[in-house]
């Protein structure tokens, strides 16, 4: 079912090898809850708990080809929600690190990975508009949920040639931007996601 789901994107998204093999590989399943199973190859976000949805596969196949995965070494991603996102980097991309604020979702992402066999992806309970400094500077940092601005704290854990993908709200639009170190942005699609939430819930 999986390459399936993998066939579906590559017609709707220009996915190359290593990323339509990462959908075929990562089962979505296993990142929705029970009780939506029947879902799990469709193309449609499902929630998760009351703040948080596993986004849609079309969602996810967009933002990993718009990360520009190529040669790229390290990956932060803010808004861990389900880990999917994160599973489907972690064939791609040798190192990923992945922050949600609500901790019970953390700790079943956790679960999931290991489950997966998927040891290239570190995640923790926090606030992801810190960012992560312990493993940064980073080659790309992803946001998972939408911001009217990026803090400089982001853009300093970053690599000299990084960029951060991330949703902005502008007005009433929210459009997935690329913000270069270097200050080059770059609008891509509109789109929409949740909004980025302060502190941590255990």
């Amino acid at each position: 079912m999986s390459k399936i789901l993998a066939d579906k994107l590559a017609d709707m998204v220009p996915l190359g090898p290593k990323e339509y093999k990462a959908f075929c590989e990562i089962d979505r399943k296993f990142f929705v809850p029970e009780g939506f199973k029947y879902k799990a190859y469709d193309i449609t976000a499902i929630p998760i708990d009351e703040d948080s949805t596993i986004s849609s596969p079309l969602t996810v196949a967009k933002m990993t080809y718009y990360l520009d995965l190529e040669n790229v070494d390290s990956i932060l991603e803010i808004g861990c929600g389900s880990g999917y996102q994160a599973a489907i980097l972690s064939k791609i991309v040798r190192r990923v690190f992945t922050i949600d604020r609500i901790c019970d979702l953390v700790e079943k992402a956790k679960k999931r990975f290991k489950d997966l066999n998927i040891y290239n992806v570190n995640a923790k309970c926090d606030d992801g508009r810190n960012g992560w400094k312990a493993y940064a500077p980073y080659n790309r940092i992803l946001l998972s949920a939408y911001v009217e601005n990026i803090e400089n704290i982001l853009i300093n854990q970053l690599k000299e040639d990084g960029f951060i993908l991330a949703p902005i709200k502008i007005n009433d639009k929210q459009i997935i931007t690329k913000i270069y170190k270097n200050g080059k942005k770059e609008e891509i699609e509109t789109c929409e996601f949740v909004p980025i939430k302060k502190g941590i819930e255990k």
